[in-house]
């Protein structure tokens, strides 16, 4: 299984997911979280390597700014 550890024990969201060996060569991933990575991998490493990769990806990113001011009414001239 792999952790994530920004959750306390007992908490349903710990576990990301389990690992099943199927053959020497290759890992089945039951995904316990909603997470758009593949079902089969060569190894345990490579599994942990991907949640890794997602997790930094997702972090880096910058908020979209959103404007802070209304919409213009129809009919009406906005200012600047």
């Amino acid at each position: 299984m792999i952790h994530d550890l920004h959750y306390p024990d007992g908490d349903h969201r710990r576990v990301v997911c389990r690992i099943f060996e199927d053959t020497p060569a290759d890992v089945e991933v039951r995904w316990l979280r909603d997470l758009p990575l593949a079902p089969r991998y060569p190894s345990v490493d490579d599994v942990l390597e991907s949640v890794k990769l997602f997790q930094n990806a997702r972090r880096a990113t910058r908020p979209i700014p959103i404007a802070h001011r209304p919409p213009p009414q129809p009919g009406r001239r906005e200012r600047r």
